[in-house]
């Protein structure tokens, strides 16, 4: 049973199958009819439609959760910007990454500006409630120009060579993308990513090529452990 049978109420499937869907979704690059095909070989069958609607409603609240339960992130905060064609219309996606690799947060706009910057830094700041000590970005003026405005008394590094870490973070987005053949709406996009970046967080191992084999295996145990009580699902067999 799972530790709070609520979550699943009036749901048919059990909630190690609708975790498990969700957990497929989000962390891999798979398209919602190669998550049905997988269920389908494992006995469960569900439509892929049903799978979008489990990602939309508990997807988001298992992303709140991670989000809460995520330990005080860096200091060191690397922004930047990438052009996302939505229905044929330009907008831009905004990423926010620490000095380890973990996503802080994203937002979608239309504009390229100050604004624009000065929305995603209120956003972080709402969200860490703590102001970084260092801001790295491209060479966007806008930065320095939105930094300017708040008011902020953070070290501000302008080069395109230190924000690699940011910029490398787009990549999974990218995949995701060519999966999905587009994003549908600026909407579906934000919302897919917020749920899509916490996920990858949980599971996310800084500088893996360091770590010892013992190092990999417990931090993937203790994600999964994570996993099945964000869940709900930490007493299931």
């Amino acid at each position: 049973m799972p530790s709070n049978p609520s979550l699943y109420r009036r749901h048919r499937f059990p909630p190690d199958a609708i975790a498990c869907a969700v957990w497929l979704y989000f962390r891999f690059p798979l398209s919602l009819r190669m998550v049905e095909e997988m269920l389908a070989m494992r006995g469960i069958d569900v439509t892929h439609e049903t799978i979008r609607q489990w990602a939309e409603k508990f997807g988001r609240q298992f992303a709140a959760d991670i989000r809460r339960r995520a330990p005080q992130r860096g200091d060191k905060w690397h922004l930047d910007e990438v052009v996302v064609s939505i229905t044929g219309k330009k907008h831009w996606l905004w990423r926010s990454v620490d000095q380890h690799g973990f996503v802080l947060d994203v937002l979608f706009q239309r504009r390229r500006d100050r604004n624009a910057v000065r929305r995603l830094m209120r956003k972080l700041l709402r969200k860490t409630t703590k102001t970084p000590r260092v801001m790295i970005t491209d060479k966007l003026l806008s930065y320095g120009a939105a930094r300017k405005d708040m008011g902020l008394r953070v070290e501000h590094r302008q080069h395109k060579g230190l924000n690699n870490r940011a910029e490398n973070s787009h990549q999974p987005t990218r995949r995701r993308e060519r999966i999905m053949k587009r994003f549908k709406s600026a909407r579906q996009a934000q919302r897919f990513l917020s749920i899509h970046d916490q996920c990858a967080n949980l599971f996310y191992l800084p500088r893996p090529e360091h770590q010892t084999a013992e190092a990999r295996r417990t931090h993937r145990a203790a994600a999964f452990a994570a996993w099945r009580e964000i869940s709900g699902i930490s007493n299931a067999a």
